[in-house]
């Protein structure tokens, strides 16, 4: 059998599965809770292509953009979040009332009012939906009370919050928000099947490694501008646009591959295609409500966990790479086999994601 025809199978082989590796989950939620005159008022903001994964038997398979699917169940949803938040005061339970549902962008917005009949000291909340989501969810806690403001981080695994009212909160920190955004930026890049197959791309042609690191560079200042330009709503262009144009950007480099000898002169492409990606990645944050106070230390720490994710895959891909272009069946197959996977998989991508607009 031929190298191209075992390239060929391979590809083909990767076409299969492409389309089910589509964009990943967010993994975070926000939570504004305000505590007064024995009422706790709620706002929960979910990345709705979370949601939707969550709740398969309501939404049809064109999940997150199934606008019509999550307005036929307010309802449902409404009673699935107070199922899973329960809420007292002072001991006593309190009694919820599903106050409505808005979109907000590629979010989901749900309000909900907790009659509680009492004025305690405490507040307990028992926050069970971050097990029911994506792996690893954390839903980011703000409670005030007049003045005052506390902060919590809910997860699977540290689901009961205990709020003392009559004790200061502590002197705020960015931990709260620091942590889950720079755990969601690493989780986003490893987790994000279509950046990694681009940051493959360039790898494959990475001679001289100057050149390789002139084109990485390019790619990680690029994609933080247009991350920054988003996170601040300067400008925010919709992901029905982006999400192809990102697979496009895919399929251009395992094409262009083909046709190139080394990596002189790419960083120039790679600079465009970082300003797309970019805005990709800004989709994550869009997803969730971070009060715009928050933003810079959100940016910052989303930002740092791309990046930490990015360096740790190049860490991996270059010498692995390095050593494959030693032997005589990377240069008869291995190579071209790569590059017609990521060619193939980024126009089934393209494809797919303009079916969905």
């Amino acid at each position: 059998m031929t190298a191209r025809r075992l390239a060929l199978i391979f590809a083909l082989g990767v076409a299969l599965i492409a389309p089910t590796a589509q964009a990943h989950t967010v993994g975070i939620s926000r939570g504004d809770y305000l505590w007064k005159d024995g009422t706790l008022w709620v706002g929960v903001a979910f990345a709705r292509q979370e949601l939707a994964a969550s709740l398969p038997t309501w939404i049809d398979r064109r999940g997150a953009d199934d606008l019509l699917g999550f307005e036929n169940h307010r309802d449902e949803i409404g009673h699935w979040l107070t199922d899973r938040l329960a809420v007292s005061a002072g001991g006593t339970p309190c009694a919820p009332a599903f106050g409505g549902m808005r979109f907000d962008g590629d979010g989901l917005a749900l309000a909900v009012a907790y009659a509680c009949g009492s004025q305690g000291d405490t507040i307990e909340m028992e926050v069970r939906f971050p097990g029911e989501l994506a792996r690893g969810h954390r839903h980011l806690v703000s409670l005030t009370s007049g003045d005052d403001a506390w902060e919590d981080v809910a997860s699977a695994g540290h689901a009961h919050l205990r709020f003392e009212l009559a004790a200061p909160p502590a002197p705020a920190r960015a931990a709260p928000v620091f942590g889950p955004l720079l755990r969601m930026g690493l989780e986003h890049i490893l987790t994000g099947y279509d950046h990694l197959l681009f940051l493959l791309g360039l790898v494959l042609i990475g001679r001289p490694l100057r050149s390789l690191v002139a084109a990485v560079t390019a790619f990680t200042l690029a994609h933080s501008v247009t991350l920054a330009l988003s996170a601040f709503d300067w400008w925010a262009p919709s992901p029905r646009i982006i999400e192809p144009c990102i697979a496009l950007s895919i399929a251009y480099v395992g094409i262009e591959n083909w046709f190139v000898r080394d990596a002189r002169g790419r960083w120039r492409i790679t600079f465009v295609f970082g300003l797309v990606h970019g805005f990709g990645f800004a989709g994550a944050l869009r997803d969730i409500a971070v009060p715009r106070a928050d933003v810079p230390v959100a940016l910052f720490a989303f930002n740092l966990g791309v990046e930490l994710g990015q360096l740790a895959v190049l860490a991996a891909l270059v010498p692995f790479v390095l050593a494959a272009r030693k032997t005589e069946v990377w240069s008869r197959v291995g190579m071209r086999a790569c590059t017609m996977t990521i060619a193939v998989a980024g126009l089934i991508w393209f494809v797919s994601r303009l079916q969905s607009v």
